[in-house]
């Protein structure tokens, strides 16, 4: 049992570093494009589904509240966090929008919508995406494998930050560290080196 737990840590790291190398500069460059909103009063949206959903929350609570330092709160909303109206819109309409409807009414042109998803290819996520275009707000998409048919919805305003792995759980493990990256570089970015 104890090799198992050393082989899972050893296949995560490797998992890790061959997506760190290949993502290293989109990631910053998504990191730019959140600043420049928060910069602009403008603010962050996050939704994903399942793990995805509780990551989007995970960055959102970093955001407001505090990453590693003390800092003000960074404006930022996890549309996946509120079940009441999700199950609203899932009951009057269809599950597929719950993300879409309250990016029409919640999203303003120069919000960025960080959209995680393993698999690229939850329609309740396609049309998050084609919601946020309809507001013009960028998407930094968080993807896995091949990047699904969220991929090709993207434009070039937006950022795909693509974990090309077959495994979901050695997804969930590079997104998790990818948003840690997103926050440590927008912290940098607007309040300076702690270090």
């Amino acid at each position: 049992m104890d090799q198992r737990v050393i082989n899972l840590f050893h296949e995560s790291i490797e998992a890790k570093m061959q997506a760190g190398e290949s993502l290293a500069p989109q990631i910053a460059h998504a990191s730019e494009v959140l600043v420049e909103a928060l910069l602009n009063e403008s603010k962050i949206l996050t939704c994903g589904n399942g793990v995805c959903a509780a990551q989007a929350q995970i960055l959102t609570s970093c955001l407001l509240n505090r990453f590693e330092h003390e800092r003000p709160s960074l404006p930022s909303f996890s549309l996946g966090a509120d079940y009441i109206t999700q199950s609203a819109i899932a009951s009057d309409y269809s599950n597929n929008d719950i993300y879409a409807k309250q990016i029409r009414a919640l999203g303003q042109a120069g919000d960025v919508l960080v959209l995680i998803t393993t698999s690229g290819n939850s329609a309740n996520l396609l049309q998050a995406i084609s919601a946020a275009h309809d507001r013009d707000i960028r998407v930094v998409a968080l993807t896995g494998g091949d990047g699904g048919d969220a991929a090709a919805l993207l434009d070039n305003q937006d950022i795909e930050l693509r974990a090309p792995l077959a495994s979901k759980i050695r997804i969930h493990e590079v997104h998790l560290l990818t948003l840690f990256c997103l926050c440590d570089l927008i912290d940098r970015q607007l309040f300076g080196s702690h270090s």
